[in-house]
Protein backbone atom coordinates (compact mmCIF):
# COMPACT_ATOMS: atom_id res chain seq x y z
CA UNK A 1 0.00 0.00 0.00
CA UNK A 2 1.03 3.88 -0.40
CA UNK A 3 1.78 5.64 2.74
CA UNK A 4 -1.55 7.43 2.60
CA UNK A 5 -2.70 4.32 2.59
CA UNK A 6 -0.98 3.30 5.57
CA UNK A 7 -1.74 6.30 7.62
CA UNK A 8 -5.91 6.07 6.45
CA UNK A 9 -5.39 2.53 7.66
CA UNK A 10 -3.73 3.31 11.51
CA UNK A 11 -6.41 6.07 11.33
CA UNK A 12 -9.03 3.49 10.83
CA UNK A 13 -7.98 1.23 13.44
CA UNK A 14 -7.42 4.03 16.38
CA UNK A 15 -10.70 6.16 15.28
CA UNK A 16 -13.39 2.68 15.05
CA UNK A 17 -10.86 1.33 18.05
CA UNK A 18 -11.21 4.27 20.52
CA UNK A 19 -15.76 4.67 21.23
CA UNK A 20 -15.40 1.54 23.03
CA UNK A 21 -13.36 3.43 25.96
CA UNK A 22 -15.56 6.91 25.37
CA UNK A 23 -18.58 5.19 25.15
CA UNK A 24 -18.05 3.18 28.66
CA UNK A 25 -16.85 6.42 30.36
CA UNK A 26 -20.27 8.44 29.09
CA UNK A 27 -22.92 5.09 29.93
CA UNK A 28 -21.19 6.34 33.50
CA UNK A 29 -23.21 9.06 34.09
CA UNK A 30 -25.48 9.59 30.85
CA UNK A 31 -28.41 7.06 30.06
CA UNK A 32 -27.13 4.62 26.87
CA UNK A 33 -29.97 6.45 24.46
CA UNK A 34 -28.91 10.13 25.63
CA UNK A 35 -25.17 8.40 24.69
CA UNK A 36 -26.68 7.92 20.73
CA UNK A 37 -28.66 10.35 20.22
CA UNK A 38 -25.58 13.16 21.37
CA UNK A 39 -23.42 11.05 19.33
CA UNK A 40 -25.45 11.33 16.08
CA UNK A 41 -26.59 14.43 16.46
CA UNK A 42 -23.39 15.72 16.67
CA UNK A 43 -22.59 13.67 13.81
CA UNK A 44 -25.32 14.76 11.84
CA UNK A 45 -23.94 18.36 12.24
CA UNK A 46 -20.78 17.52 10.70
CA UNK A 47 -21.46 15.40 7.89
CA UNK A 48 -24.76 17.17 6.45
CA UNK A 49 -22.56 20.25 5.06
CA UNK A 50 -20.02 17.80 3.68
CA UNK A 51 -23.17 15.40 2.04
CA UNK A 52 -24.86 18.61 0.38
CA UNK A 53 -21.52 19.68 -0.75
CA UNK A 54 -21.18 16.54 -2.65
CA UNK A 55 -25.01 16.31 -3.50
CA UNK A 56 -25.29 12.84 -2.01
CA UNK A 57 -28.25 13.62 -0.14
CA UNK A 58 -30.38 14.26 -3.68
CA UNK A 59 -29.74 11.03 -4.87
CA UNK A 60 -31.53 9.56 -1.79
CA UNK A 61 -35.07 11.25 -3.13
CA UNK A 62 -37.90 8.46 -3.49
CA UNK A 63 -35.72 6.23 -0.96
CA UNK A 64 -36.30 7.45 2.52
CA UNK A 65 -37.98 4.93 3.58
CA UNK A 66 -35.56 2.44 2.76
CA UNK A 67 -32.80 4.22 4.50
CA UNK A 68 -35.15 4.46 7.29
CA UNK A 69 -35.27 1.42 7.98
CA UNK A 70 -31.22 0.66 7.63
CA UNK A 71 -30.84 3.43 10.15
CA UNK A 72 -33.25 1.63 12.90
CA UNK A 73 -31.39 -1.75 11.95
CA UNK A 74 -27.57 -0.54 11.90
CA UNK A 75 -27.28 3.09 13.80
CA UNK A 76 -30.26 3.04 16.43
CA UNK A 77 -30.37 -0.59 17.84
CA UNK A 78 -26.48 -1.05 17.43
CA UNK A 79 -25.70 1.94 19.06
CA UNK A 80 -28.20 1.64 21.62
CA UNK A 81 -27.40 -1.84 22.83
CA UNK A 82 -24.05 -0.96 23.03
CA UNK A 83 -24.26 1.45 25.29
CA UNK A 84 -26.55 -0.23 27.36
CA UNK A 85 -24.12 -3.29 27.48
CA UNK A 86 -21.25 -1.27 28.33
CA UNK A 87 -22.81 -0.80 31.68
CA UNK A 88 -22.26 -4.85 32.05
CA UNK A 89 -19.17 -5.38 30.30
CA UNK A 90 -15.91 -4.16 30.00
CA UNK A 91 -15.16 -1.94 27.16
CA UNK A 92 -12.48 -5.00 25.76
CA UNK A 93 -14.98 -7.32 26.52
CA UNK A 94 -17.74 -5.04 23.89
CA UNK A 95 -15.11 -4.77 21.51
CA UNK A 96 -14.06 -8.65 20.93
CA UNK A 97 -17.85 -9.54 21.13
CA UNK A 98 -18.63 -6.87 18.16
CA UNK A 99 -15.66 -8.37 16.23
CA UNK A 100 -17.89 -11.25 15.92
CA UNK A 101 -20.08 -9.65 13.07
CA UNK A 102 -18.17 -11.47 10.03
CA UNK A 103 -19.50 -14.56 11.75
CA UNK A 104 -23.03 -13.65 11.89
CA UNK A 105 -22.66 -12.41 8.16
CA UNK A 106 -21.49 -15.41 7.27
CA UNK A 107 -24.42 -17.17 9.66
CA UNK A 108 -27.32 -14.87 7.93
CA UNK A 109 -25.94 -15.45 4.54
CA UNK A 110 -27.13 -19.47 4.77
CA UNK A 111 -30.06 -18.16 4.73
CA UNK A 112 -30.27 -14.88 3.24
CA UNK A 113 -27.64 -14.41 0.76
CA UNK A 114 -26.44 -17.21 -2.03
CA UNK A 115 -23.62 -14.77 -2.77
CA UNK A 116 -22.41 -15.06 1.14
CA UNK A 117 -22.32 -19.00 1.85
CA UNK A 118 -19.47 -19.70 3.37
CA UNK A 119 -17.85 -23.74 2.79
CA UNK A 120 -14.61 -24.95 2.73
CA UNK A 121 -11.67 -23.36 4.06
CA UNK A 122 -14.61 -20.63 5.01
CA UNK A 123 -16.63 -23.05 6.93
CA UNK A 124 -13.31 -23.86 9.17
CA UNK A 125 -12.99 -19.92 9.46
CA UNK A 126 -16.83 -19.63 11.03
CA UNK A 127 -16.56 -22.89 13.45
CA UNK A 128 -12.69 -21.16 14.65
CA UNK A 129 -14.76 -17.60 15.07
CA UNK A 130 -17.76 -19.50 16.91
CA UNK A 131 -15.25 -21.11 19.26
CA UNK A 132 -13.63 -18.19 19.82
CA UNK A 133 -16.96 -16.45 21.07
CA UNK A 134 -17.78 -19.85 23.26
CA UNK A 135 -14.27 -18.98 24.87
CA UNK A 136 -15.05 -15.30 25.69
CA UNK A 137 -18.62 -16.62 27.32
CA UNK A 138 -17.40 -19.65 28.33
CA UNK A 139 -14.56 -19.28 30.26
CA UNK A 140 -13.48 -15.60 30.48
CA UNK A 141 -16.77 -14.32 31.18
CA UNK A 142 -17.73 -17.49 33.54
CA UNK A 143 -21.11 -17.48 35.28
CA UNK A 144 -21.81 -13.98 35.91
CA UNK A 145 -25.48 -12.73 35.45
CA UNK A 146 -24.95 -9.30 34.69
CA UNK A 147 -21.85 -9.98 32.27
CA UNK A 148 -23.53 -12.47 30.33
CA UNK A 149 -26.55 -9.64 30.21
CA UNK A 150 -23.92 -7.16 28.73
CA UNK A 151 -22.58 -10.22 26.35
CA UNK A 152 -25.55 -11.07 24.28
CA UNK A 153 -26.66 -7.42 23.91
CA UNK A 154 -23.50 -7.12 22.47
CA UNK A 155 -24.07 -9.82 19.95
CA UNK A 156 -27.43 -8.53 19.42
CA UNK A 157 -25.89 -5.07 18.47
CA UNK A 158 -23.69 -7.04 16.15
CA UNK A 159 -26.56 -8.86 14.63
CA UNK A 160 -27.72 -5.80 13.50
CA UNK A 161 -24.41 -4.81 12.02
CA UNK A 162 -24.46 -7.78 10.01
CA UNK A 163 -28.44 -7.46 9.19
CA UNK A 164 -27.33 -4.12 8.23
CA UNK A 165 -23.86 -5.46 5.91
CA UNK A 166 -26.24 -8.00 4.05
CA UNK A 167 -29.46 -5.10 3.50
CA UNK A 168 -26.71 -2.60 1.71
CA UNK A 169 -26.10 -5.70 -1.12
CA UNK A 170 -29.70 -5.19 -1.62
CA UNK A 171 -30.52 -3.39 -5.25
CA UNK A 172 -32.26 -0.80 -2.97
CA UNK A 173 -29.31 0.39 -1.47
CA UNK A 174 -26.59 -0.66 -4.32
CA UNK A 175 -26.64 2.58 -6.08
CA UNK A 176 -27.03 4.93 -3.72
CA UNK A 177 -23.81 7.06 -2.52
CA UNK A 178 -22.62 6.14 0.88
CA UNK A 179 -21.94 9.33 2.25
CA UNK A 180 -25.56 10.41 1.49
CA UNK A 181 -26.62 6.97 3.05
CA UNK A 182 -24.58 7.69 6.44
CA UNK A 183 -25.54 11.03 6.46
CA UNK A 184 -29.23 10.29 6.38
CA UNK A 185 -29.03 7.19 8.69
CA UNK A 186 -27.25 9.91 11.24
CA UNK A 187 -29.81 12.30 10.98
CA UNK A 188 -32.72 9.84 11.12
CA UNK A 189 -31.27 8.02 14.02
CA UNK A 190 -31.07 11.15 15.87
CA UNK A 191 -35.25 12.14 14.77
CA UNK A 192 -35.60 8.87 16.54
CA UNK A 193 -33.92 8.44 19.73
CA UNK A 194 -34.57 12.57 20.22
CA UNK A 195 -37.78 11.92 21.97
CA UNK A 196 -36.74 9.04 24.32
CA UNK A 197 -33.30 10.68 25.50
CA UNK A 198 -35.81 14.31 26.48
CA UNK A 199 -36.85 11.55 29.15
CA UNK A 200 -33.58 10.30 30.39
CA UNK A 201 -31.45 13.73 30.23
CA UNK A 202 -29.35 14.11 33.68
CA UNK A 203 -30.60 15.89 36.30
CA UNK A 204 -27.18 17.27 36.68
CA UNK A 205 -24.47 18.70 33.64
CA UNK A 206 -22.44 15.18 33.31
CA UNK A 207 -18.41 15.95 34.12
CA UNK A 208 -15.85 17.52 31.42
CA UNK A 209 -15.12 13.35 30.72
CA UNK A 210 -18.38 12.28 29.59
CA UNK A 211 -18.99 15.50 27.68
CA UNK A 212 -15.50 15.17 26.18
CA UNK A 213 -16.57 11.45 25.58
CA UNK A 214 -19.56 12.60 24.02
CA UNK A 215 -18.05 14.79 21.46
CA UNK A 216 -15.62 12.67 20.35
CA UNK A 217 -18.20 9.31 19.80
CA UNK A 218 -20.07 12.24 17.88
CA UNK A 219 -16.89 13.93 15.95
CA UNK A 220 -13.81 11.91 15.53
CA UNK A 221 -15.64 8.11 16.14
CA UNK A 222 -18.51 8.90 13.78
CA UNK A 223 -18.33 11.91 11.20
CA UNK A 224 -14.76 11.66 10.63
CA UNK A 225 -14.13 8.17 10.97
CA UNK A 226 -17.16 7.78 8.11
CA UNK A 227 -15.15 10.39 5.97
CA UNK A 228 -11.58 8.55 6.75
CA UNK A 229 -13.09 5.30 5.92
CA UNK A 230 -14.04 6.58 2.33
CA UNK A 231 -10.69 8.04 1.83
CA UNK A 232 -9.01 4.72 2.99
CA UNK A 233 -11.61 2.76 0.26
CA UNK A 234 -10.68 5.37 -2.29
CA UNK A 235 -7.08 4.92 -1.94
CA UNK A 236 -6.40 1.34 -1.34
CA UNK A 237 -10.04 -0.44 -2.68
CA UNK A 238 -12.41 -2.61 -0.16
CA UNK A 239 -10.47 -5.72 0.68
CA UNK A 240 -7.66 -4.01 1.52
CA UNK A 241 -9.55 -1.23 3.37
CA UNK A 242 -12.09 -3.57 5.75
CA UNK A 243 -9.33 -5.16 7.37
CA UNK A 244 -8.82 -2.71 9.80
CA UNK A 245 -11.50 -4.30 11.42
CA UNK A 246 -9.33 -6.82 12.87
CA UNK A 247 -6.96 -4.50 14.09
CA UNK A 248 -9.25 -2.02 16.21
CA UNK A 249 -10.55 -4.90 19.07
CA UNK A 250 -6.54 -4.81 19.97
CA UNK A 251 -7.01 -0.69 19.78
CA UNK A 252 -9.93 -1.34 22.23
CA UNK A 253 -8.58 -4.01 24.42
CA UNK A 254 -5.46 -1.88 24.66
CA UNK A 255 -7.32 1.31 25.70
CA UNK A 256 -9.40 -0.14 28.09
CA UNK A 257 -6.54 -2.35 29.83
CA UNK A 258 -4.14 0.81 30.50
CA UNK A 259 -6.88 3.32 30.62
CA UNK A 260 -9.30 1.83 32.23
CA UNK A 261 -7.63 -1.06 33.93
CA UNK A 262 -10.11 -3.78 32.67
CA UNK A 263 -8.66 -7.00 33.48
CA UNK A 264 -7.07 -9.34 30.50
CA UNK A 265 -6.83 -12.89 30.82
CA UNK A 266 -5.47 -15.76 28.79
CA UNK A 267 -9.32 -16.64 27.98
CA UNK A 268 -9.15 -12.91 26.34
CA UNK A 269 -6.06 -13.32 24.27
CA UNK A 270 -7.35 -17.06 23.26
CA UNK A 271 -10.96 -15.43 22.28
CA UNK A 272 -9.63 -12.93 20.24
CA UNK A 273 -7.16 -14.48 18.41
CA UNK A 274 -9.57 -17.18 17.48
CA UNK A 275 -12.50 -14.80 16.34
CA UNK A 276 -10.32 -12.01 14.52
CA UNK A 277 -9.09 -15.68 12.77
CA UNK A 278 -12.20 -17.13 12.34
CA UNK A 279 -13.81 -13.90 11.02
CA UNK A 280 -10.25 -13.15 8.80
CA UNK A 281 -11.26 -17.35 7.05
CA UNK A 282 -14.87 -16.98 7.04
CA UNK A 283 -14.76 -13.78 4.81
CA UNK A 284 -12.39 -15.27 2.27
CA UNK A 285 -9.67 -12.89 3.49
CA UNK A 286 -6.17 -13.62 1.99
CA UNK A 287 -2.48 -12.44 4.76
CA UNK A 288 -1.33 -9.06 3.82
CA UNK A 289 1.77 -10.82 2.50
CA UNK A 290 -0.31 -12.37 -0.10
CA UNK A 291 -1.12 -9.15 -1.20
CA UNK A 292 -0.01 -7.70 -4.58
CA UNK A 293 1.00 -3.85 -5.98
CA UNK A 294 -1.93 -3.54 -8.32
CA UNK A 295 -4.50 -0.64 -8.58
CA UNK A 296 -7.81 -1.41 -7.13
CA UNK A 297 -11.26 0.20 -8.11
CA UNK A 298 -13.30 2.71 -5.64
CA UNK A 299 -16.26 0.14 -4.26
CA UNK A 300 -18.63 1.86 -2.87
CA UNK A 301 -19.29 -0.66 -0.44
CA UNK A 302 -18.45 1.34 2.99
CA UNK A 303 -21.31 0.57 5.14
CA UNK A 304 -21.00 -2.96 4.98
CA UNK A 305 -17.81 -2.96 7.86
CA UNK A 306 -19.27 -3.07 11.49
CA UNK A 307 -19.51 0.47 12.99
CA UNK A 308 -18.55 0.71 17.21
Amino acid sequence: MTRKGWLLFGAMSLLWGVPYLFIRVAVDEVDPMVVTFARVGIATLVLVPVAVHQRALAKLRGRWRAVALLALVQVVGPFTLIGIAEQHVSSSLASLLIAADPLLIAVFAIWLDHSERVTGGRMVGLLVGIAGVAVLLGFDVGGDSSILFGSALMVLAAAGYAAGALMLKRPTYASLPSLGVVTAECAIAMIVTAPFAAFRMPSHIPSAQALASLTALGILCTAVAWLTFFALIAEVGASRGAVFTYVNPAVAVVLGVVLLHEPLTGWTVAGFLLIVAGSWLSTGGTPPWAWRRRPYPVVDAGSAVAKP
